[in-house]
């Protein structure tokens, strides 16, 4: 198990511990118990059918191989690298160049491109961005992220209704155990979790985004291919004014993309689910020279 792979696990624990922590705060045993049955309804919906929401919102259309041969050619060969069942191809009808992958599992896969981003990146880079997307497949981050923003979402929905449980249901009885201490902390939790939840959903995304690049450089064999093709993205996204990104984009799934589609919205980039691109750049030119130092021992011993 690498570094990513355990942060991400870590980080799945906190927040399902979050959820669990707030629901007994506000409805002790029995409600912690509920916490868990509604994070597992919600789980089991955001696996079901988050592809079918997420292609639906932005309009997906699946190509077929006769209107996009290159297009599918590159996908089959890269998903025979990545050792998975050759993802579907759609394009989303969106002015900016960016790319995402959805599907509950390999076998559903999906991967999706704009136009924009086929007209802007060269055959290498366009390689190194569906590469980067078809890791995700492969590691099942389209599953992560969905359950992740899932528990993040509900634990903000117990906030809520805490903040109602205060306005007009009061304090339990001080029988049931709700002490002076316990209801500090339940109004500490209704501020301060659904920060934490959405802190740690968005370091659970980038987690995930640097491993994405790391598979998708060993699928690709291109590892600067996919840094230069980052580089390209984040330049673009800068120009695009807030207003037009933002009609193009819900902001609930910009963690599905491969670069941050908000990045010309201050607020947006504060709370980015992206890692910066020039750490993701730096590593994937060390991934690079890693790759070329093993090609290079080979030939040498051969």
């Amino acid at each position: 198990m690498n570094w990513n792979t355990l942060k991400t696990t870590i980080l799945l624990g906190a927040l399902t511990g979050i959820l669990l922590v707030f629901g007994k705060l506000i409805g002790g045993n029995a409600g912690m118990i509920i916490a868990l049955f509604m994070a597992a309804i919600m789980n089991f919906g955001s696996w079901y059918f988050s592809d079918k929401i997420v292609l639906s919102m932005y309009g997906v259309r699946l190509l077929s191989e006769e209107e996009a041969p290159d297009l599918h050619a590159m996908v089959e060969r890269l998903a025979k690298n990545a050792g998975i069942p050759k993802p579907k191809v759609g394009i989303a009808p969106m002015d900016v160049p960016n790319a995402f992958a959805t599907g509950r599992n390999p076998e559903n896969g999906v991967v999706v491109v704009t136009p924009k981003i086929v007209e802007l990146l060269n055959e290498d880079e366009l390689e190194g961005v569906l590469a980067h997307e078809i890791a995700h497949i492969k590691n099942r981050d389209t599953l992560i992220q969905a359950v992740a923003a899932t528990i993040a979402g509900a634990i903000t929905t117990l906030a809520n209704m805490a903040q109602w449980f205060f306005l007009f249901g009061g304090n339990r009885d001080e029988e049931e155990g709700n002490g002076l201490a316990e209801t500090i902390g339940l109004i500490l939790m209704v501020i301060l979790a659904p920060i934490a939840a959405v802190l740690i959903q968005m370091a659970i995304s980038r987690a995930r985004e640097y491993k994405a690049d790391e598979t998708g450089g060993i699928i690709s064999g291109k590892p600067e291919a996919l840094a230069s093709a980052l580089k390209k993205l984040e330049e673009y996204a800068y120009r695009i004014p807030p207003e037009i990104a933002k009609s193009e984009v819900n902001p609930a799934t910009s963690h599905l993309f491969i670069v941050n589609p908000l990045k010309g919205d201050a607020i947006a980039a504060l709370f980015s689910t992206h890692p910066p691109t020039e750490a993701r750049v730096r590593k994937l030119l060390e991934l690079a020279q890693k790759l070329f130092g093993r090609i290079r021992e080979t030939l040498w011993r051969w």
